[in-house]
């Protein structure tokens, strides 16, 4: 598995904050398993830990990211890659 350069993520949508989470205060983490396709898109993607209230918010989120396409040896190829989603209350 390849962690991707933040840099190669060329559309990101910001996840939105679980309201139930927003109004405990409540902080937390998703760990993602993600296939990235040749044209960048998120082809599958998966929960690899983390904390469940956040789950739905961080997979909603992400599918919609877009990254620069990988190339090896001049062609475009898939990578698997790891994505942590953190969720911090501004204070």
């Amino acid at each position: 598995m390849t962690q991707l350069d933040p840099a190669m993520l060329i559309y990101r949508v910001d996840p939105i904050y679980p309201a139930l989470a927003r109004q405990i205060h409540k902080e937390g983490r998703v760990e993602l398993h993600a296939r990235i396709a040749t044209d960048g898109s998120v082809q599958s993607l998966e929960v690899a830990g983390g904390d469940p209230m956040f789950f739905q918010s961080a997979l909603k989120a992400v599918r919609q990211w877009r990254y620069r396409p990988t190339i090896l040896n001049g062609q475009p190829v898939e990578i698997d890659t790891h994505i942590t989603v953190i969720y911090t209350m501004a204070h």
